[in-house]
């Protein structure tokens, strides 16, 4: 479940839900993003990484971060791993009072030491009586983290670990109402609440700023998970996992359940059917051989019984790792933990969830699956193939892992690695698959391969992969390759930047990925040594000696080797919808009257729970804080404004760690309109292709080698009371202080020297985003019909959707054939970007260092600002444009709906006030989240509210319904009338909005939110008054604000994406009803 409050343009985060933010690159996703279904004005990931698996997480709102993409890899996950060997309980020795308290709450210290890398104190101790084992990490850092870990390996693809990682969270022993996460989620200051299951682990992480607020998080996840309502409460069970549903007898049975119909989604996305067919075939001999998610045509094979019994065998102390970290009292973690663990006796538990290796295979092996694929259309390009390596039979040593990550980012990690080059550049496929080397499961992984592939290619892109890895093992890599990934990989892991994600989160999950195979969870927290041990044998014997044996060990030579190829079939998704449906007739035709008279009973006693609010009383029993907890004014940012050369410069003195942070914007108001759909591939020409005096291999490795990474990406936006939206292109770049001048030089390197005349690689990036955004249509369908309305509502919708929506991906496929045959003018286009972009006009830079970086910077920045042209050659352009105000229905190949609504409540007369800050979040986190997800049975349901442009928006993600969710939508209004809310009910509202608006950021996020709340003109006074309207808010704003949304109704924008031609018909109905 993954859980980030809306971000507003007033908070002290980036106003990422205001505003759009289009990266021309986006590469692969980190393993903790995959389900994270960004809106098209939402932030990407940060540094990002491949990944052949995916945790499930229980979806509640969208996230959001501030793009580095020149970088292409998490390199948190390369810290040295643990030795594969369990680590030794040593006999305990007791000093001062910390270890005295922890004897009497009745834990054990196994070991202690000083973690450098992370300036913290880790103590591992053992509570005697379960034998539970807890880290408890302490130091500086404010953001506090907790988390508890069960060992849940699954015999079966039912998603019993899915299910009930879901379940544990709807209620428990001291918390006994419906769902005490969401009230987490309406009345708290957390900075992370969530959840994930893994293939075999489930891990429950909170984190807050505020003491108070943590422990009160600690206690309600403890109190989840080992003494959770949903064990004895079959409704519970139902409705997170799977039903029938009957509304009268004389219609169909249909199969209900969130977890169900998110898996129903995943299942409709052919990159993970590819990841969870190369997983399985891997792994066939034990737990990773089957979904820990649930494949939906297993799910509704489980039973009550089942899922009760996976709960008593594996959520018991005796099976958890407990983390804490941050700069709370470390005895104050181990009372509260005591008062849990002391309920329970030890358990075998950890016997039994032990998870066995997988014995290698002695010879490969070839997979052939189909994946549904849409009607009509050239589908002979549609093919993918993934060639999948199981590296070892047992985990591996400290340093080969290190080697190996290395490798990865060798082989795959940026444009410029031989082996994605050769493959992108061989025309074979459109797009890189698989995940490249995946550690974090008991024995590695490595995978790659390409999709959009001729079925007569697919041998070719196999012989391609081994030949050029062949070709690796004789030949090596170039020095200055060694050189980049040394300085990209130690940057990262200095730098610790793990963006919106807090750093003691990902610290656990690092230390756990060893820690719950029996290893010790210490070292893989260490990463000095073992990098310093290996830069001395690249040094001593040379890269070649240390990297290509290992492509020949673990690679060339291994015969554990799975290919999956993916076959498209454009019958598939009708064929499973139809074989469902003649289940559904089966059990129906079975029933009696009676039992179906029992199961509309059913339907409805479950649909009046759900939709029944809970009792006063079980709603105090939440913890929560008091108003008087909640600052009254703002989070600063220490912002400078001066002027250099002409140019607005934005200066933020925090402490970095010694790393300079810039922001280079230019105006694009210069840009002629029929230019504007270039500009996403324009920005990754200038990254990804040559100067005259380098070829984009070496320009891509100098980067790597001088700085931690440059990014460049459009960016556009509403500003609230203005006709016109602001339209830049930003570059963005990273580096140690002492580096600065090199990254400035790099940087204007890449503005004035890039030349567009590698017509084959503007081929591979036009096929490459291509692929992606026909990714998106299935996967984030609610975030193309997010951009498809405001495009209808907005100016800076419209700029939005032209170079990220539906509207881009057509542009791209008419595109492809202009590459070929019209390249002089393709080439004269970027040239003209360029020229419209790059001038002292409308620049600013925004810089964010200590006080001495940014003044040893100026001179850098001075040279860099008197090579611009002082104004654009042209004049400026209107921007002032929108896709007709019809109403849309868009099908394509999945089995879930994505269901969109939207108006501009500006143009209603509407006013901004604070409290509408508190009244959309509350709309999403009860009206919409039990309509349209828990009685509906979506995976998402949520509304945002545009200030900027005045749009607010329901959307619904991967929904069962259409017609019914639209009901709910327009319902929302009299809701609010409606709406009884008491004095604790509001007040935690308030809260909640204050967490979102407060939410913790890292250094380099402060400087760049504080960039663009000067971009939009949102000033301190500003996010004063509104944050004083946030406080004083009252139940008479949300009946007003009733009003507001009652536009909707009428003056509305629909989007709609569907999986079956079936639904047509539905979808006409929708469409007269809103006319």
């Amino acid at each position: 479940m993954e859980r980030v409050g809306l971000l507003r343009s007033l908070s002290s985060c980036s106003p990422s839900a205001r505003t759009r933010l289009l990266s021309p690159s986006s590469l692969h996703r980190r393993t903790f993003t995959s389900i994270n279904p960004s809106l098209h004005r939402r932030f990407h990931a940060a540094i990002v990484r491949r990944s052949s698996f995916r945790p499930h997480l229980r979806l509640a709102s969208l996230s959001a971060s501030p793009p580095w993409h020149h970088l292409t890899r998490s390199f948190s996950s390369l810290a040295a791993k643990a030795v594969a060997t369990p680590f030794t309980h040593v006999s305990p020795e007791f000093s001062g009072a910390h270890d005295d308290a922890a004897e009497k709450l009745g834990f054990q210290k196994v070991s202690e030491e000083f973690i450098s890398e992370c300036k913290s104190r880790a103590v591992l101790y053992k509570h005697r009586k379960t034998g539970a084992e807890v880290m408890s990490v302490s130091n500086d850092d404010e953001n506090k983290v907790f988390g508890i870990v069960f060992r849940t390996p699954p015999k079966d693809s039912t998603g019993i670990p899915h299910i009930l990682e879901h379940s544990v969270l709807c209620g428990s022993r001291k918390y006994p109402l419906k769902e005490p996460f969401v009230e987490l989620l309406k009345g708290s200051l957390n900075t992370f609440l969530n959840a994930f299951t893994y293939p075999d682990r489930t891990c429950y992480p909170v984190a807050s700023t505020n003491a108070k607020d943590f422990y009160n998080l600690v206690d309600v996840y403890l109190d989840a998970v080992f003494f959770p309502k949903c064990v004895e409460d079959f409704q519970t069970f139902q409705q997170e996992g799977w039903h029938y549903e009957l509304n009268d007898p004389s219609e169909e049975i249909s199969y209900k359940g969130v977890v169900f119909n998110e898996m129903k989604g995943v299942y409709s996305q052919p990159d993970n059917i590819l990841g969870r067919s190369s997983q399985q075939s891997l792994f066939p001999d034990n737990t990773y051989g089957v979904d820990s998610g649930g494949d939906p045509k297993a799910i509704p094979k489980l039973a009550f019984e089942e899922f009760k019994e996976f709960h008593r065998n594996y959520y018991h102390p005796s099976n958890a790792r407990i983390w804490f970290y941050g700069d709370d009292d470390p005895r104050e973690r181990l009372r509260i933990l005591s008062e849990y663990l002391d309920m329970f006796d030890e358990s075998p538990a950890p016997n039994e969830s032990k998870i066995e290796p997988q014995k290698l295979f002695k010879e490969p092996i070839r997979i052939i699956e189909k994946y549904p694929a849409g009607e009509g259309g050239d589908l002979k390009k549609k093919h993918m193939v993934c060639l999948n390596w199981l590296l070892s039979d047992k985990p591996l040593d400290v340093e080969t892992e290190l080697a190996l990550g290395f490798l990865d980012h060798l082989l795959l990690g940026t444009p410029a690695s031989p082996l994605r080059r050769v493959l992108l550049e061989s025309s074979l496929g459109e797009a890189i698959v698989g995940g490249g080397i995946e550690d974090e499961l008991l024995q590695p992984q490595f995978s790659v391969g390409l999709k959009g592939v001729f079925e007569d290619d697919i041998q070719k892109v196999e012989e391609l992969i081994m030949s050029n890895l062949q070709k690796l093992v004789e030949e090596g890599f170039d020095p200055e390759a060694i050189e980049a990934s040394l300085n990209t990989i130690e940057f990262s892991l200095r730098e610790n930047n793990t963006g919106s994600f807090p750093r003691g989160l990902s610290l656990m999950l690092r230390s756990v990925g060893k820690w719950i195979y029996d290893l010790d969870p210490f070292v893989p927290l260490k990463y000095e040594k073992p990098l310093m041990a290996l830069k001395t044998r690249i040094a001593e014997e040379g890269p070649k000696a240390v990297f290509c044996p290992l492509i020949e060990k673990f690679i060339l030579n291994n015969p554990h080797r799975v290919t999956v190829e993916m076959q498209p079939d454009p019958t598939k998704a009708s064929q499973d919808e139809t074989l469902e449906k003649e289940i559904l007739e089966k059990v129906k035709a079975s029933m009696t009257e009676e039992d179906l008279a029992e199961l509309v009973r059913a339907t409805k006693e479950l649909r009046l729970k759900q939709e029944t609010p809970d009792p006063p009383e079980a709603l105090r029993s939440v913890p929560s804080l008091s108003l008087n907890d909640i600052p009254k004014k703002p989070i600063q940012i220490p912002t400078e404004v001066r002027d250099i050369n002409g140019v607005r410069i934005l200066q933020h003195e925090l402490f970095t760690n010694d790393v300079l942070y810039s922001e280079i914007v230019f105006d694009m108001a210069h840009l002629k309109l029929e230019l504007l759909q270039l500009v996403p591939l324009f920005c990754q020409s200038l990254l990804e292709m040559g100067t005259k005096d380098m070829d984009f291999v070496q320009l891509n490795q100098l980067i790597g080698r001088k700085t931690g990474g440059i990014s460049i990406y459009p960016f556009t936006s509403s500003v609230r009371a203005k006709v016109d939206p602001i339209s830049h292109v930003i570059v963005r770049g990273k580096s140690m202080s002492t580096r600065a001048e090199d990254l400035f030089n790099l940087v204007n390197c890449i503005l004035h020297d890039v030349q567009f005349t590698d017509q084959q690689r503007f081929k591979q990036f036009v096929s490459q985003s291509k692929a992606r955004m026909e990714n998106r249509l299935r996967g984030s369908g609610h975030g193309i019909a997010a951009a498809r309305m405001d495009a209808k509502l907005n100016a800076a919708g419209w700029i939005a959707e032209q170079m990220g929506g539906i509207s881009y991906l057509e542009f791209l496929r008419s595109l492809e054939e202009k590459a070929e045959q019209d390249w002089d003018v393709i080439s004269s286009s970027l040239e003209e970007i360029r020229k419209s972009l790059l001038s002292k006009k409308g620049c600013l830079v925004n810089l964010t260092a200590d006080g001495k970086t940014l003044t040893s910077s100026e001179k850098f920045v001075n040279k860099f600002l008197d090579l611009l042209p002082l104004t654009p050659p042209t004049e400026s352009t209107s921007f002032n444009a929108r896709i007709s105000p019809v109403n849309e229905a868009i099908v394509i190949p999945t089995q879930v709906n994505y269901v969109g609504k939207a108006a501009n409540i500006y143009e209603t007369g509407y006013q901004l006030h604070g409290s509408a800050y508190v009244i959309s979040k509350y709309i999403g986190n009860t009206w919409l989240w039990d309509r349209v997800r828990v009685s509906g049975g979506a995976y998402g349901g949520f509304c945002d509210f545009d200030t900027h442009s005045g749009v607010f928006s329901y959307l619904s993600y991967r929904d069962p319904n259409l017609l019914k969710t639209l009901e709910v939508y327009d319902g929302t209004a009299n809701f609010l009338r409606e709406l009884d809310l008491d004095d604790d009910g509001l007040t935690k509202a308030i809260i909640g909005t204050i967490g979102d608006v407060d939410s913790y950021q890292l250094p380099d996020a402060k400087g760049y939110s504080s960039m663009l709340r000067y971009l939009l003109g949102v000033t301190d006074e500003e996010r004063q008054k509104r944050r004083e309207e946030i406080l004083s808010t009252s139940i008479n704003d949300f009946k007003a604000f009733a009003d507001a949304i009652e536009a909707i109704k009428e003056k509305v924008s629909l989007s709609l994406l569907h999986h079956q031609m079936m639904w047509l018909q539905q979808i006409r109905i929708a469409l007269i009803s809103l006319k």
